[in-house]
């Protein structure tokens, strides 16, 4: 739910979703149109359409319980290297570099790791950094902590620098380049998109199809 929405967004609806839906077996034994219909109002339905297609990959490869390896986890729908990782280093324990878009931004200022943002060569580089500094014995907590960071303190523009815990070895700090790290990409060009609508009505009832290749239809792997 937290993909490319707010926690504001999703607090609420998370908790109602998981009355709904309390455990992987429920999930992936209800119908599309009622995980949409609890997904409702989130946007970006391609998740909820992959989270009920992960949850019956669990069942049906993995007895109903979620894999604790990252490279299983990855193999599931929507669960992208993020995500896999993610879950595998908080859920689980296992030393699984997770680099979102916080952490990214934390490491790169850190180690002032020069690329550019979204690159094969940048992301290993974060991810090499992130590996190293993993603890031992509880790596989620480590995964978490940055996230939040860089939710909080190091944030995109104007970062709480004299508040952070990790000023005195932040080498983008030292140096006085805090807003050249990391380098993001350049914006794309503007582009029309066309689209064209028709509304079906009868009585007090409309018909929705939503097809295939929808404009927001993506965006589900992350």
């Amino acid at each position: 739910m937290l993909q490319q929405t707010t926690v504001g967004a999703v607090r609420g609806r998370y908790e109602e979703f998981l009355r709904r839906f309390p455990d992987v077996a429920s999930l992936a034994r209800a119908r599309e149109e009622s995980v949409l219909a609890a997904w409702s109002g989130l946007g970006y339905y391609a998740r909820a359409r992959n989270l009920r297609r992960a949850a019956r990959e669990i069942v049906r490869l993995h007895g109903g319980r979620l894999p604790r390896d990252a490279s299983l986890l990855r193999a599931l729908p929507g669960f992208g290297e993020y995500m896999a990782a993610a879950v595998a280093s908080i859920a689980f324990g296992a030393r699984a570099p997770a680099a979102d878009a916080n952490v990214t931004r934390v490491l790169s200022r850190l180690f002032a790791i020069s690329g550019e943002v979204g690159t094969s060569a940048h992301s290993g580089a974060v991810r090499a950094r992130a590996a190293q500094i993993l603890a031992r014995g509880r790596p989620g907590d480590v995964t978490a902590a940055l996230m939040d960071l860089g939710q909080l303190i190091c944030t995109p523009r104007r970062p709480a620098c004299p508040k952070c815990p990790l000023e005195g070895a932040c080498a983008a700090w030292r140096r006085r380049e805090v807003d050249r790290f990391p380098r993001r990409k350049a914006r794309p060009a503007t582009s029309r998109v066309f689209v064209a609508a028709a509304l079906a009505r009868r009585g007090g009832a409309a018909l929705l199809v939503q097809g295939d290749r929808a404009l927001l239809g993506g965006r589900g792997r992350t």
